[in-house]
């Protein structure tokens, strides 16, 4: 990590979240959105005659379901510097510049770009191993950084 960012962090009193954690956190955020799609479907999941005809529905639920992480994670991130499954984890995200709460615009880029690198093979989510701030394509773009909360 950059000598500047570690001295920044360590004379805010933070530190970057272990990646271990944001994977648990990444993993009940998705949980989380899928069941609210089960429940919400349930009646018409159950009466659908063949699994393929089950397919072919989540199939069109695909853009509701996208827009609805958009949705959701913009909303946390702005509003609580977290998702439900980061306070779960007691991690948070701020902006590089300054460690304040992300801002509206900071919060949209960084769950659009989320959706980007899910869409890329989970690339995005695999670069934040080999970064020295532990940075996702989502936190490059967006600016911001996980830390422990």
């Amino acid at each position: 990590m950059d000598e500047t960012l570690e001295r920044s962090l360590k004379a805010a009193g933070l530190q970057l979240a272990p990646l271990g954690r944001r994977a648990v956190a990444y993993a009940i955020d998705d949980l989380l959105i899928s069941l609210i799609f089960v429940v919400m479907l349930w009646d018409s999941i159950a009466a659908l005659p063949s699994p393929e005809a089950s397919a072919a529905l989540l199939g069109t639920l695909w853009m509701p379901m996208v827009m609805t992480k958009i949705l959701y994670h913009t909303l946390f991130v702005w509003l609580y510097g977290a998702s439900l499954g980061k306070m779960a984890m007691k991690i948070r995200v701020v902006e590089a510049a300054g460690f304040g709460m992300p801002r509206l615009v900071v919060a949209f880029n960084r769950a659009v770009f989320r959706i980007i690198s899910e869409m890329l093979f989970y690339l995005g989510f695999l670069w934040a191993f080999f970064d020295p701030a532990r940075q996702a394509w989502h936190d490059k773009t967006a600016m911001t950084l996980v830390v422990d909360a």
